[in-house]
Order: C-alpha cells, then sequence, then structure tokens
C-alpha cells in the first residue's frame, strides 16, 4: 500500500507536464464570402443550369490547418498562431458554390442532389493558398476542370489572384486569402456562366 502511494505521489508533478497536442490559437480562420446567396432565395434546377462543386485536391502542403508561406519557391513555412477552422480546399469549394449561385445564377447541387439532374461538374486542384514572402502577397491558385452538362470532354483552365498584404501574420492572414479567394472565385463563376 505504501509502494503505491508512493508511486501516485511520484506520478503527480509529471501530470502537469503531458500535452496531448499543441496549444490551439486565440482564434481560428475563415474565408468571407463576397457572394452569399440572399436568404429564403429559392432555387429550381428546372429552371436555372445546375452544377455540382467537387472539394478541389491540393497539395500537402495546404492540405492542413496552418497557413504556408513560401519563403522561396522550395521552401515552405508556415505562418505563427494562424491556423483555419477548417481544411482550405472545403472553405474554398463553399466560396465557389456562392459564387455560382450569386454570379452565375447556378443551382450548385450534391453528388447525391445531382443523380436525376443533367449537372455539370466542377473540380479541380488548389495549388497555392498561402502567402509569397518574397513579394508580401496573399496567393490563391486554383486549376479548373469542367465538365459541362451533357458533355463527355474535360476543360481546364488556371486561375490566380494575388493580393499584396501589409505583413504576413496572424491578423492578416484571414483577410488576405478572403480577397484573393473571392478573386478566383469570380473569375472561376465568369468562366463556367459562358455557354
Amino acid at each position: 500500500m505504501t509502494r503505491k502511494l508512493l508511486l501516485l505521489a511520484a506520478a503527480l508533478p509529471l501530470a502537469g507536464c503531458i500535452s496531448f497536442g499543441a496549444k490551439p490559437p486565440p482564434q481560428l480562420l475563415t474565408l468571407t464570402s463576397s457572394f452569399a446567396p440572399q436568404p429564403g432565395a429559392t432555387q429550381d434546377s428546372a429552371k436555372a443550369r445546375s452544377i455540382v462543386v467537387q472539394v478541389p485536391t491540393s497539395p500537402a502542403a495546404i492540405a492542413v490547418a496552418r497557413v504556408p508561406v513560401w519563403t522561396t519557391p522550395t521552401e515552405v513555412a508556415y505562418v505563427k498562431n494562424a491556423q483555419w477552422s477548417e481544411p482550405p480546399s472545403r472553405l474554398f469549394a463553399r466560396l465557389l458554390a456562392d459564387a455560382l449561385t450569386t454570379r452565375s445564377n447556378m443551382v450548385v447541387l450534391s453528388t447525391v442532389q445531382s443523380i436525376g439532374d443533367p449537372s455539370a461538374t466542377l473540380a479541380g486542384e488548389l495549388r497555392q493558398f498561402g502567402f509569397d514572402a518574397g513579394q508580401r502577397q496573399a496567393v490563391v491558385v486554383y486549376d479548373a476542370a469542367l465538365t459541362r452538362a451533357g458533355k463527355q470532354t474535360v476543360e481546364k483552365r488556371r486561375f490566380e489572384a494575388r493580393v499584396p498584404v501589409g505583413a504576413i501574420d496572424a491578423a492578416n492572414a484571414g483577410t488576405g486569402l478572403s480577397q484573393a479567394a473571392n478573386q478566383v472565385a469570380a473569375q472561376v463563376a465568369d468562366w463556367v456562366a459562358q455557354s
């Protein structure tokens, strides 16, 4: 019994040293959409074109919660105390859906909803979603792949936006990347709207 008490007493000071993960940042980042649909607006795929927006793939450097900074073309660091609320590719897909709804007057459907509907499909790769340290810019590069409704061919196009930032830090990360992502989403929506 005495031995058990001694082991327990020895282990108590170590309890404060054990950590099961990194300390979370003071706040999490997200994207702000410039294209939010109006509340209560009804959409009907019988009266408007429909599209499925797939979550883009992304390289490992940006498929994380941290915000990347390219210090050179071959070196990546991360912004201190900056972390996304969810993977950037999901945030960007949601932004694309908003832009297609409001700018292109399209009905954005899920994959399941599109089974009985001849929808277009937008897929792609989010190639860059972070900062260029040398240029002090927020950078978003998206390689889009569009299959229009009723077609078997795929159209591909690269979209890019660069937004100057005063500083590359947690305070500017969300704002700069939101602006760049909204610019790319607008470009994509205008391209998809072309017949």
